[in-house]
């Protein structure tokens, strides 16, 4: 199951990225392609990239770093002037080989970053640039595509394979808000508890067959992690192979905090069947489970999500 984690971890990938950048830059591959002419790329791109360019950050406003480079067996001696800029037919070609998922253009307000021209001073190889996307401007139900290419090398060669960062955000169909109800009801009384009731709380999705969402329990977040499996495209899609957990990130957490899952989440009601659009959604109306055991004895958490 694949698991985001949005503490710690993330600081360590967010190190991991900006090391395998700077080493990019600094390897030899990246400097003299045996060619005898110099070459304009933006290393850590193209297609044999394009996952690691896949936008997963769960805040609203992300930034992301890349570098425009020159790759040849010594620096030039003048300054180098190329055009970086969006290129949105590059998604057409793009979806013309890869038509598993369906990109669409970046709406204008969600990011932020026009055309550059990006000057490389005499005697060096490398600047670095940076695009903003404001991640409350998307639909969480569909898959965007920014690609960002060399519009102009300055009259070097443009890299034929790194010539193109293909920055995308990936949907999900059961991604977006919700109506959120959530009642704790103790282990050892009858009376429930009601800490959300008709608050919204968002399917934010990891890959098109997988979303998290909070759950309400007041003293902790908790994150469920729901999988499934889609089969065929548009209103004919069926859905089937549901399963849910607990983020492992906060099962750790309040494992430090001496409270423990006694009783893993459950889908209420959940039988195996290839389900339509429609019916899977009235799974979350009835809603997810799952019990802990703190200081204060046992609880019994459940969330309902109603679109």
């Amino acid at each position: 199951m694949k698991k985001i984690i949005y503490s710690k971890l993330t600081v360590l990938i967010l190190l991991a990225g900006i090391t395998s950048l700077t080493s990019c830059l600094k390897d030899k591959r990246f400097e003299d392609f045996g060619a005898s002419k110099p070459i304009i790329e933006l290393p850590l791109g193209g297609l044999s990239n394009f996952t690691s360019d896949a936008i997963t950050d769960s805040k609203d406003t992300i930034v992301k770093q890349f570098a425009v480079n020159l790759a040849s067996p010594t620096e030039l001696g003048q300054d180098l002037v190329v055009t970086v800029g969006v290129d949105n037919s590059i998604i057409d070609k793009y979806k013309a080989t890869n038509s598993s998922v369906d990109y669409l253009p970046l709406p204008t307000d969600s990011y932020k970053f026009a055309d550059a021209k990006v000057t490389i001073p005499k005697g060096t190889r490398t600047q670095i640039l940076s695009v903003t996307f404001y991640k409350s401007k998307l639909d969480p139900s569909k898959s965007y595509m920014l690609p960002i290419t060399i519009k102009d090398g300055g009259g070097q060669i443009i890299s034929g394979i790194y010539n193109t960062r293909y920055f995308h955000f990936i949907g999900n169909d059961f991604a977006g808000a919700y109506k959120h109800q959530f009642t704790r009801v103790p282990a050892t009384a009858t009376s429930n508890y009601t800490y959300a009731d008709g608050k919204s709380s968002t399917f934010f999705p990891d890959s098109p067959t997988q979303f998290e969402v909070a759950g309400g329990y007041y003293t902790q977040d908790i994150r469920y992690v729901v999988n499934f499996t889609k089969t065929g495209t548009g209103s004919g899609a069926t859905y089937s192979h549901f399963s849910i957990a607990i983020n492992q990130d906060d099962v750790d957490r309040i494992a430090a905090n001496k409270i423990a899952i006694t009783a893993q989440p459950i889908i209420i009601g959940y039988t195996e069947k290839e389900y339509t659009f429609a019916e899977a959604s009235v799974l979350f109306d009835n809603g997810f489970q799952y019990s802990v055991l703190g200081s204060s004895g046992s609880r019994v958490n459940h969330d309902q999500y109603k679109k």
